[in-house]
Order: C-alpha cells, then sequence, then structure tokens
C-alpha cells in the first residue's frame, strides 16, 4: 500500500514509453515523478495511465497495491532527487541524453539507478564522460510497458553486482521480466530480431509481393501466434518432430544460403514507396483512431497473457509469479479475526471478464466466489495438500444473485461467512463489494468427499474442528440478507435458524 514509506523513483521524457513506465510503476504502488518540458505531456501521461487502470491491474488475481503518487516536476532535479530508480526516455539522440545524464547525476543519489529506454545506443555510449558511468544502464522496455513485461538490460564493467542485483530484484518487483545481455550490441536483441522481420516486410511491400494487411496475417494467423509462448527456437525444434534441432538446422542449411531474403539490403524509402505503406496502413486499420486501436490491442493482450497465465508458461508464469509475491503468504485461519465475514477475495476485474454490455459477465461471477470458496476452504484446512491425500469438498448447490453492475477494472473484494457446518455439509455465504457497493452475492451447498469412492463422507475431526470454530463464531453474526432465498421467492433468514 501506498504510504510515507513508499518507494520513488522519476521518469524523465513524458512520450508513449515514459508514460508506461509511470503507469507500471505507479500501478505497482511506487511514488512517481515526471519532468518533460511539454506542457502537454500532463494530459499525454493521464491518457496513457487511464488505459493502464483498465488494463493493467486485471491481469493479477490478487489486488495490486494503492495506486503511488504521479506529479509532474519543471525542474529536473526536483524530479531526480531521493529517486532509487530514475527511468530516461527522451528521444534517440546521444547528445541529449548524455547532457541529461550529467544533470542527474548531479542531483541523485549513488546508489539510484539509471535506466534508458534507448533502443539502439549502448552503455558505454551513453556513459561516455559520465562523472559515474556504472551508475547508467539500459533498461530498454517494450510498448504497451504496463503490460509487456520484457525489459532488456544491458550493463556496463563499472555496474557491480550488488547493482545489478538490484536492478534485476527492481524489475522483478514491478511485474517486469529483466533480460541481462551477455555483452552490449547495438540494438540490443529484440529489436535487431524485429528490424529484420521489417526490412523483409518493407521488401515484400515494395517488390509488390504482398500488401501491409496481408503481411499483418501472415503473422498473427501463422508464426506469430507460436512466438507469443514458445519464441522462435523452441518452435523450430518442435516443428520437427522427434528429430529436434538438429534436424531443423541441417533442413535450414541450405536454405539461408539461397537468395530467400533480403536482409543485407534495404529498400530505398521514395515519395512512391511511402505513399504505397501509408495508403494500404490507412486502408488496413485507418478506419479505427489510434486510441481505439490501443485499447483494442490492450484488451487482446490481456486475454492472450491470461491464456497463458491460466497455462502457468511463458509470459504467464511470470504473472504466477508476482501474483505470490504481491499476495504475500497466505494468513492463516488462527491469524485472522473470526467475529467477522472472512476475507477471501480482493482483485481487479479483467478485461476479458466483461460482456458486450460492458461489465463483468454472469459466469466470471461465479469464477470470483468459486476462487472464494477455494481460499475459504483453505483457512479451514481443505488445502491443496488436503486434497492430495484424497478429500475435498464438492459445490452441490449455489445461488448467485447480480445486484449491481460491475465494470471492467473494477476493483472488488469478497468476504465470506460461515452459515452451517454440519457432518458431511457446509453452507457458505459470499458477499462482493466494490468499495462500499454491495454487488453481488452467492450462496454455496458444500458436501465433503471421498475421492477415491467419490462418495459423500464426514471429514476427519481436526477439519471438523476448524469449521466448527468458524461456524460458533458466525452463529453470532446477523443473518446475511439474501440467504435461503431461491429465484423470485425470496426465503427470509432460513439459513440463520439452521446455523444456530
Amino acid at each position: 500500500m501506498v504510504a510515507s514509506g513508499a518507494r520513488t523513483a522519476a521518469v524523465v521524457g513524458g512520450g508513449v514509453i515514459g508514460g508506461g513506465w509511470a503507469a507500471r510503476v505507479a500501478l505497482m504502488g511506487w511514488k512517481v515523478r515526471i519532468h518533460d518540458t511539454d506542457k502537454d505531456a500532463p494530459s499525454r501521461i493521464e491518457a496513457v495511465m487511464a488505459r493502464a487502470r483498465a488494463a493493467m491491474p486485471g491481469l493479477w488475481d490478487v489486488a495490486l497495491p494503492e495506486e503511488g503518487e504521479v506529479s509532474f516536476h519543471d525542474d529536473l532535479t526536483e524530479a531526480v532527487t531521493g529517486a532509487e530508480w530514475i527511468q530516461e526516455s527522451v528521444p534517440e539522440r546521444l547528445d541529449l541524453k548524455r547532457e541529461i545524464y550529467a544533470e542527474i547525476q548531479a542531483a541523485c543519489t549513488e546508489g539510484a539507478i539509471i535506466g534508458s529506454s534507448t533502443s539502439g545506443f549502448r552503455p558505454s555510449e551513453l556513459a561516455e564522460g559520465a562523472a559515474r558511468p556504472g551508475q547508467i544502464i539500459v533498461a530498454h522496455p517494450f510498448d504497451p510497458v504496463y503490460l509487456l513485461p520484457l525489459v532488456e538490460v544491458v550493463t556496463g564493467p563499472g555496474t557491480g553486482d550488488a547493482r545489478i542485483e538490484r536492478i534485476r530484484t527492481t524489475l522483478r518487483d514491478i511485474g517486469s521480466h529483466p533480460l541481462f545481455l551477455r555483452r552490449e550490441i547495438d540494438a540490443h536483441v529484440a529489436d535487431r530480431l524485429l528490424e529484420a522481420v521489417w526490412r523483409e516486410a518493407l521488401w515484400l511491400v515494395s517488390d509488390g509481393v504482398a500488401e501491409t494487411a496481408e503481411i499483418d496475417d501472415a503473422i498473427r494467423y501463422g508464426f506469430g501466434l507460436r512466438w507469443a509462448q514458445m519464441g522462435l527456437f523452441e518452435s523450430y525444434r518442435i516443428a520437427n518432430g522427434e528429430a529436434g534441432m538438429r534436424q531443423a538446422l541441417s533442413q535450414s542449411g541450405v536454405a539461408l544460403k539461397g537468395p530467400w531474403s533480403k536482409l543485407t539490403d534495404v529498400p530505398e524509402m521514395t515519395e512512391e514507396l511511402v505513399e504505397t505503406i501509408a495508403g494500404q496502413s490507412d486502408a488496413q486499420s485507418g478506419r479505427r483512431p489510434v486510441e481505439e486501436l490501443a485499447q483494442i490491442r490492450d484488451a487482446n493482450l490481456v486475454a492472450v497473457l491470461r491464456g497463458l497465465k491460466a497455462r502457468d508458461w511463458g509470459a504467464g508464469r511470470l504473472l504466477n509469479a508476482t501474483d505470490r509475491r504481491i499476495g504475500g503468504a497466505p494468513q492463516g485461519l488462527d491469524a485472522m479475526s473470526l467475529t467477522a465475514p472472512l476475507p477471501t477475495g480482493a482483485r481487479a476485474v479483467p478485461l476479458d471478464w466483461s460482456d458486450h454490455n460492458g461489465h463483468m459477465t454472469e459466469h466470471r461471477y461465479l469464477q470470483a466466489f468459486g476462487d472464494a470458496t477455494d481460499r475459504f476452504l483453505a483457512l479451514v484446512g481443505c488445502d491443496a495438500e488436503y486434497i492430495a491425500c484424497g478429500q475435498s469438498f464438492f459445490t452441490a448447490e449455489t445461488h448467485v444473485r447480480h445486484l449491481a453492475e460491475v465494470r471492467a477494472g473494477g476493483q472488488i473484494t469478497i468476504d465470506t461467512q460461515l452459515l452451517l457446518a454440519e457432518g458431511r455439509r457446509a453452507r457458505i455465504f459470499h458477499r462482493m463489494w466494490e468499495s462500499s457497493r454491495l454487488v453481488a452475492t452467492a450462496e454455496h451447498m458444500l458436501v465433503h468427499v471421498d475421492l477415491q469412492s467419490r462418495r459423500a463422507a464426514a471429514p476427519p475431526s481436526d477439519l471438523q474442528e476448524r469449521l466448527g470454530r468458524v461456524a460458533k463464531a458466525h452463529a453470532h453474526l446477523p443473518a446475511p440478507e439474501g440467504a435461503g432465498a431461491a429465484v423470485g421467492r425470496p426465503i427470509a433468514h432460513k439459513g440463520a435458524e439452521e446455523a444456530k
């Protein structure tokens, strides 16, 4: 949560990339100071922040820290003083960057990390003539910074092991994936790969082989889908079956020597070619404003990333790891007060949880409540380890009430009250809140089951004891409104009598 001790970052340069950095860091609970001499920078960054608030929190299944304060500073010294991470994202002019580093180093602490968003310069070039060369590193992100986790990191010989470890942990703290290059090279790794594809695409248009939309289709309907989950080398390994990479390389050797590509050359950017590409691009997607395209891109990225998350693969594995870090160690029953419903959920509503009406779709309510049930059961001892031993609870009946609209990006919390714990049965009641507004409830009847016979069975005494302890404490709570209700026919507080 944001407090007086919140970590502080500075962003120098408030364009698309600088704004993306500000959004990612602020939404992870950091205070962010922004320096940009353009008077339009605040409105430009606020537009990026708005997109990030709608998209980024939904990547995780736990609540993010409270958003950090974002402030704008005309004075560079004021912006960077006391910041532990300073991210430079000014235009790609080496003289300008070096001038800014001199001002930053005159004001910042020696322990501060100065990262550059440069897509091409090496750290040795950036730090030439600097007071403390090892303090300046390349930290090259990818747009949108608040969704794509990759940050290419290039350090110099003076950076030092201790600072490198702080770079690694800091980027992981904000949900990013630091990719450390083994040595510096112009344009790093990812942009060199992109440049190769870009050059070839320009030639294909220039030679009249394909139009921009067709080239994009070749990527998004074909190898782009493979790359999103397995990258380049692993995709080729699979493509050659059990023979693996050796077969792939032996077969591709001849092709690589053939006249398949023009990667060593680039077409001349004549006025005719520029107009051809621009016209095709306008025809392809120009009917949509760029802001609308950015929102569509963000929603699609969230869906892809959450799909990978469900599979615990690629970037999804990083998101799951960040969930565990943000959520911390789960609080046990003994550490919780039983005098109120138990907290069993806190998260943002992801973009892909919304329907055509723009609010959370019905089955996502059930998913959120199902997750809350799992959390409640884990609290009383029916966790993954317990289930692995052959016993569990099955849901026998569910009743969900939709009381108010929740839109994508909304911050929801869930609390759970135990209405009944008797023999093989447990009856729980969830309430979903958006701030102080009750938006939905769910009542579940659970039955304890032996997983080998798949039949109802009494839970062991220790689990019964924990359930009984919660039931006894919750029996003194007011019966929740809606408990025992059927569709269209409320049954006033029937559950309360059973719980007593």
